[in-house]
């Protein structure tokens, strides 16, 4: 049995498992080693009021995760989209990014096992690929790149997409509370493991682009990029840039998000009818 640790609002133990093994790619390898590595050092932290109980599928949806960084981030990409952290019905239930359920399962074509948590908050349990809600930001945004490029097969080949924190903060009520609202100490230990998680990952990926999906991940991604955390040759060579989040909570996404992310990634020269891969 392997070593298991408990935090006091953590809703997994911590496992301690193996490595990636000699089939993932030299880009996946590195993709999963900086994400063990992210889960282990949030671990170790402590969250007070108004948080309760802290979810990471990095724990407890690992599988599903490893399996979508294998498939689809085994090589290099033109663009990174980076979302701020799991939404209670898309990454927090299935372990992929904006992992809406119908997406992940039946466009990804990835349904691996998902654990039940040690310690579940009862308005928001963890049902994995079983979970009969649907993730407004990840059917948008998924959507809009099944529409746009046809299969997941063509959109993975020159874009990825990531999370910049996989932790989900819930309050007693239920209610999600997101990262950027935490106290400044535990916020900056957060960010601390987050901006080297990111770090390495922009490193191993070496996008043209980076491009935060809403203020919050782009502000991320400038961060890290003018750090010392990644070569200085290759931030100068990476452009950043920002599209508007997916959320329900946007009237600007009500109103139209997959036009709007067409316009702004036409704007940027990001995309276009030249460059789009339907199958």
């Amino acid at each position: 049995m392997p070593p298991e640790l408990m935090s006091p609002h953590r809703t997994s133990p911590l496992r301690v498992s193996p490595g990636p093994d000699a089939a993932a790619s030299p880009v996946a390898h590195r993709l999963l080693g900086a994400a063990r590595e992210l889960s282990q050092s949030l671990d170790a932290l402590r969250f007070g009021p108004p948080i309760a109980h802290v979810y990471d599928p990095l724990q407890y949806a690992w599988a599903p995760y490893e399996d979508y960084v294998r498939r689809y981030g085994a090589t290099r990409k033109r663009v990174v989209l980076l979302g701020m952290n799991p939404g209670p019905f898309g990454m927090m239930q299935t372990g992929v990014p904006f992992g809406e359920v119908a997406a992940v399962r039946d466009w990804m074509r990835i349904a691996a096992a998902v654990d039940r948590p040690a310690r579940e908050h009862p308005k928001r349990p963890i049902e994995g690929f079983a979970c009969p809600r649907s993730e407004v930001s990840g059917r948008r945004l998924w959507g809009w790149a099944a529409l746009r490029f046809g299969s997941a097969q063509a959109f993975f080949h020159d874009w990825f997409v990531l999370n910049y924190c996989p932790l989900v903060f819930l309050e007693s009520s239920g209610r999600n509370f997101t990262p950027d609202k935490l106290p400044a100490e535990r916020r900056r230990a957060v960010e601390e493991a987050c901006d080297r998680h990111l770090a390495a990952a922009l490193a191993a990926l070496q996008p043209e682009w980076a491009i935060g999906v809403g203020a919050f991940a782009e502000k991320c991604l400038r961060t890290v990029l003018e750090s010392d955390r990644v070569d200085g040759a290759f931030a100068r060579q990476v452009k950043v840039a920002q599209i508007l989040h997916p959320s329900p909570a946007s009237p600007a996404a009500n109103r139209g998000w997959s036009e709007a992310a067409d316009r702004k990634l036409a704007e940027l020269g990001v995309l276009g009818p030249e460059k789009t891969a339907v199958s």
